[in-house]
């Protein structure tokens, strides 16, 4: 079985080869270090694989010394680069209802990216999350999800919108003044998620009418895709777990009650694919706490609380346990591994 989550449209590395040209040095060259080819870049709808594109990004942003290189890329993103999904998108009578739409479809554009939208009053939150790969660096990847959506609402609301807050989970980079540039604002680093948090009256702002027929067209073709696509039990739980974790209620009753199934069916799916739900819920803490731990300096009290712990001696407890050493430890050894090759 291929495993859709683990593939990503080439349109994801619009605009790379002519910004790493810009830059004096040979895109050609970080390509084959991670296995792939110009010629890849050609049909936007080509699927390359997911950890190959964000290990080409985070590679070339270091010898390139581009802290920024994912938001140059962000910068060039229109909304037509989502493909017919833009056409829809476009018909929504207001960008609350183009990010819903989007949020349905996403899984046909990255089915990695997992968007979480939450409403008050007032705001709006989108929240981003990523399907880890284990052993990579996802900053670049990170900045540049939260840069195409930025650059996506603001082809729907207006050229001069900007959110009210751009946070990140990551630490800050040297300099934050391309961040700042880029996203109109100061950003937030070291924050219990990435994304944006925007003014509720901003998305409701009325829209212009796109194309009717094409939009027609193009959802019944969407619509088609969705049907035709299958997704791994493996896959599904796996962007369930993520997004459930940080609010404590990730089990596996909660997850097939999302999945309209019971455990037991639950059970035998993950069962064909060699899996259980204790071992996927490990795999899946045990990516993000090594994402938080060499990416952030976010306190391993919320590292624990976002990964769905009920207190920070249970975390401690737990990774001990599947790392063979403590928290700290660990960190401390991430850093010093890392240190050669920032230097």
């Amino acid at each position: 079985m291929r495993h859709i989550a683990r593939l990503v449209r080439s349109a994801s590395l619009i605009g790379y080869v002519e910004l790493v040209k810009s830059l004096g040095r040979d895109p050609n060259a970080f390509m084959r270090t991670v296995g792939l080819q110009a010629r890849f870049l050609d049909d936007p709808e080509t699927l390359i694989p997911r950890d190959a594109a964000r290990e080409l990004l985070e590679i070339t942003a270091r010898a390139t010394k581009t802290e920024d290189l994912a938001l140059r890329l962000a910068a060039q993103r229109k909304l037509s680069a989502l493909g017919p999904i833009s056409f829809v998108l476009r018909e929504e009578p207001t960008p609350r209802h183009a990010l819903d739409t989007l949020c349905r479809y996403l899984k046909l554009v990255n089915a990695s990216l997992i968007v979480r939208v939450e409403e008050t009053d007032s705001l709006v939150i989108i929240r981003e999350d990523l399907l880890p790969s284990p052993g990579l660096q996802m900053r670049q990847s990170v900045e540049l999800s939260v840069g195409t959506m930025f650059r996506m609402l603001g082809d729907l609301i207006g050229p001069h919108w900007r959110p009210l807050e751009v946070r990140f989970s990551h630490r800050p980079p040297a300099d934050v003044s391309a961040h700042r540039a880029f996203f109109g604002r100061s950003v937030k680093f070291n924050q219990e998620f990435n994304g944006l948090v925007c003014l509720a009256t901003d998305l409701s702002r009325p829209r212009e009418p796109g194309d009717p027929v094409a939009a027609g067209l193009a959802r019944k073709y969407l619509e088609a895709a969705l049907r035709d696509r299958s997704e791994s039990a493996q896959e599904t739980c796996r962007q369930l777990i993520l997004a459930l974790l940080p609010g404590g209620t990730c089990s596996a009753q909660a997850i097939a009650r999302h999945l309209r199934v019971d455990r037991r069916t639950l059970h035998r799916r993950l069962e064909a694919e060699g899996l259980t739900f204790s071992g996927l819920l490990d795999q899946v803490r045990s990516d993000l706490a090594r994402r938080h731990l060499r990416e952030s300096d976010l306190p391993l009290s919320e590292v624990a609380e976002l990964l769905g712990f009920a207190n920070p001696s249970s975390f401690s407890h737990w990774f001990h346990h599947r790392f063979g050493c403590s928290a700290s430890q660990w960190s401390r050894q991430a850093a010093d591994a890392a240190a050669p090759q920032a230097g």
